[in-house]
């Protein structure tokens, strides 16, 4: 998983395309810069519109960090799309459990090499009606605990007003802000020692998405729900897009009305366990 010449050139030529029309598109805020660390970890971000991977990319992009994403197996196969993953080395995620193991161990090599690998815990779009963090899957606690990687949660808001959940169209004026915070690495240090059954992944799941969830909230600036999102609990799939009763994909907080169309999210938390 070493960079090579050709995947370095490949992230430069996207970057050129990519980045001007992200700064084009949205004004952005980045705060604690300072706290993403020197070697490899992994970013653990919230998912709430399928643009996300472009924001998180473009401040990773930016810190000269080259950022790899798990990606639906699926995208591998789009033509243009897939030869841009494929060139830059993004890590594909099949759904089955070996699959899904196979992916967190490419993703735990790019990390030991020093990369930066991204994970959405949520593993989809968020469900929760207001956007805020839903529940995680366990891949990130797992590799991390199992690895003894630093999880950095990141949290941003803005985006969803460019292009709502599930919309098909952007909202371009009047030009949006994106604000982006990165948090300090979780402390998972409680867990250490502990089996990696269940109960314990669970446990250091909730911990990271609880870090997400009070990074959010300082940018929202509102109170996140006492009890988050379970998509189990609602009758709600845990990937891919979800539909409503009524047949109108699932609202945005920005109020604008989705369109259902088919969920074209590029990255997955993907889960070893399940």
């Amino acid at each position: 998983m070493k960079e090579s010449a050709k995947s370095h050139t490949t992230f430069v030529v996207v970057a050129g395309i990519v980045r001007p029309i992200m700064n084009l598109l949205m004004r952005k805020q980045w705060m604690g810069l300072e706290k993403l660390p020197a070697g490899g970890f992994i970013a653990a971000p919230n998912h709430c519109t399928e643009i996300d991977p472009l924001v998180v990319g473009h401040m990773l992009y930016n810190q000269k960090r080259m950022p790899r994403f798990l990606a639906k197996a699926g995208l591998f196969k789009v033509p243009v799309l897939g030869f841009v993953l494929r060139a830059t080395k993004q890590v594909p995620v099949e759904r089955s459990t070996s699959g899904a193991n196979r992916s967190l161990q490419i993703a735990k090599e790019v990390v030991d090499e020093g990369g930066a690998i991204i994970i959405y815990p949520e593993g989809t779009l968020t469900r929760d009606p207001e956007l805020w963090p839903m529940k995680g899957h366990t891949g990130a606690a797992r590799m991390a605990l199992e690895g003894g990687i630093p999880v950095v949660p990141i949290a941003h808001w803005g985006a969803h007003e460019v292009l709502p959940r599930y919309a098909k169209r952007m909202y371009i004026f009047p030009r949006k802000t994106s604000r982006l915070v990165v948090g300090d690495p979780v402390d998972l240090s409680a867990f250490a020692g502990r089996p990696l059954d269940k109960a314990t992944l669970t446990e250091a799941t909730n911990v990271i998405m609880e870090a997400i969830t009070e990074l959010l909230a300082t940018l929202r600036g509102g109170q996140p729900p006492l009890v988050r999102w379970d998509p189990t609990a609602h009758n709600q799939s845990t990937h891919g897009r979800f539909i409503e009763q009524g047949g109108k994909a699932g609202g945005t907080a920005s109020g604008t009305p989705d369109d259902g169309t088919s969920d074209a999210g590029t990255a997955t938390g993907a889960d070893g366990a399940k």
